[in-house]
């Protein structure tokens, strides 16, 4: 074989020329017959880029082709949507000891003929036909108690007969009240041999967590049921956490692992004596809450004791402990003094900054000089509203350029306004108290970002909100300074987390 040019044309074949065939012509001839039109469409839109950079060449016409198929490569997902279904996928359950030797000779047909223990699993001559299918002699099950459930229909509904699910009731309620028990409690069961199938099981063996510091266990002994209480050791160390105000209080105790509710009524205690706008990204939050541990592991965190304030110096800014009728429950914070401070309207309905005050400004949307009648508080997106005395919701729904607004209406003649929520907490009608939340921030209405419009009306007159002053301050007796001292001592010797 060989391969050579002659005529302007690539031929190949074997010794004899007459074995020769084209292959490519050199260059076009003159009589060539003119393409058809499709080919000539073929041909642009082959070398046509159908898919070039979107982020290049912005406008021209090869950014608008590719434009256009990236429009139809949406329609045409779209059009096809939902598309196919995803095929679930379920692993069996994993068995052990004689169930798997059974599974696995079942499962396999050479090892059901006999190959590996010489037994073969089928029916034979031998086999004798039960009349019924014999029963478990137990059987161990769990039931839960639900929202508004008691003990003794939660047992009902495992199949404890009547009789003796009542006196497991009994039983329980000795150690602790039956309406303590929290839904969601699991309770463990083993049921036994009933005497015949016309009667229940009989209850071997319950147990369950009755609280935070104790199990219980009801066992069978004979034909009697006794009650076994197993306490749990409980560690009430109290939870003492500080760090940096930085960007925003409730954020930093947040991440500092506060609980929520903790961080609330921190802002609410120390709100009533320094305005949350005037707490500095270099001050420190220092808080002591209730805390039981358990040996079992869980964790419980209770009310707040002590909210203090330590200014970027180190100097000591605000210290409040909790002192009541019942300690632990209820109760007012007061200072190192014995002074209980009620305020009737908070230093801020929420923990941000003031963006801007009260009074003429431009109007960031509407670009004109135009009165505030209130103040802006920048504060994080969802962050909690508290209502700044106690009042009755006017309003409470959609309201214009406010977005969702609260009004509240309080004694004296006063009115607070409350706009731009994310969601409304209240409904119009509703008695509510100072710090009650009553929604949440948002960007609702005419704004340019998440933040609270909170404005004061004075028998109709709108009023600088910060403006306004309403405290009462009481003194306590000595006994009671004597052990709100004893108190703060305890409280401050707490280790830091």
């Amino acid at each position: 074989m060989f391969l050579r040019e002659q005529q302007g044309l690539e031929l190949a074949g074997a010794a004899g020329s007459a074995r020769m065939r084209a292959l490519v012509p050199t260059a076009p001839t003159h009589d060539t017959a003119p393409q058809p039109w499709f080919d000539r469409v073929r041909d642009v839109a082959a070398r046509a880029d159908w898919v070039p950079d979107l982020g290049q060449d912005i406008g021209s016409r090869a950014w608008w082709r590719g434009a256009a198929t990236c429009a139809a490569l949406i329609a045409a997902a779209w059009m096809t949507h939902p598309g196919i279904a995803p095929v679930p996928g379920y692993a069996p359950p994993a068995v052990t000891g004689a169930a798997r030797e059974e599974t696995r000779t079942l499962g396999i047909a050479p090892l059901g003929l006999g190959a590996t223990t010489g037994r073969r699993m089928a029916a034979s001559g031998l086999v004798r036909h039960l009349a019924e299918t014999p029963e478990r002699p137990q059987i161990d099950l769990t039931v839960t108690l639900g929202g508004g459930d008691t003990l003794g229909h939660a047992l009902g509904r495992a199949g404890v007969g009547m009789n003796e699910a009542a006196q497991v009731a009994a039983l329980v309620a000795g150690a602790v009240p039956l309406d303590q028990l929290k839904p969601g409690t699991i309770l463990s069961l083993t049921m036994g041999r009933r005497p015949s199938r016309l009667q229940p099981r009989p209850l071997e063996k319950l147990s369950f967590r009755a609280g935070f510091d104790l199990n219980l266990a009801v066992n069978r002994a004979g034909d009697t049921l006794l009650l076994d209480r197993h306490p749990i050791s409980i560690d009430r160390a109290p939870l003492r956490i500080r760090g940096l105000v930085g960007d925003g209080l409730y954020r930093s105790m947040r991440a500092a692992g506060v609980p929520a509710r903790v961080v609330e009524a921190y802002i609410k205690a120390v709100a009533a004596r320094v305005p949350i706008g005037e707490v500095g990204a270099a001050d420190t939050f220092d808080i002591v809450a209730d805390q039981a541990r358990a040996a079992t592991g869980e964790v419980e965190v209770g009310q707040l004791q002590y909210a203090g304030l330590v200014d970027a110096a180190g100097k000591r800014r605000l210290q409040l402990v909790r002192w009541g009728d019942k300690e632990g429950e209820g109760g007012s914070f007061m200072d190192p003094a014995g002074h209980v401070e009620q305020r009737g309207f908070m230093g801020m309905p929420v923990a941000g900054r003031v963006t801007s005050t009260f009074g003429y400004r431009m109007h960031p949307l509407l670009g004109f000089m135009r009165m505030h009648k209130g103040i802006d508080i920048g504060a994080p997106f969802g962050s909690p509203i508290y209502a700044a005395i106690d009042g009755v919701v006017q309003f409470a729904g959609r309201s214009g350029g406010y977005g969702n607004f609260v009004k509240l209406a309080h004694a004296g003649g006063y009115a607070s306004g409350y706009g731009h929520m994310s969601r409304i907490a209240v409904s119009p009608g509703t008695h509510v108290q100072r710090g009650q939340v009553i929604g949440y921030v948002g960007s609702t209405g005419m704004s340019t970002g998440p933040h609270l419009h909170w404005e004061v009306w004075k028998n109709g007159v709108p009023v600088n909100p910060r403006a306004i002053s309403w405290s009462s301050v009481q003194t306590v007796s000595n006994d009671t300074l004597r052990g709100l001292k004893a108190k703060l001592a305890r409280l401050l010797s707490s280790p830091t987390r």
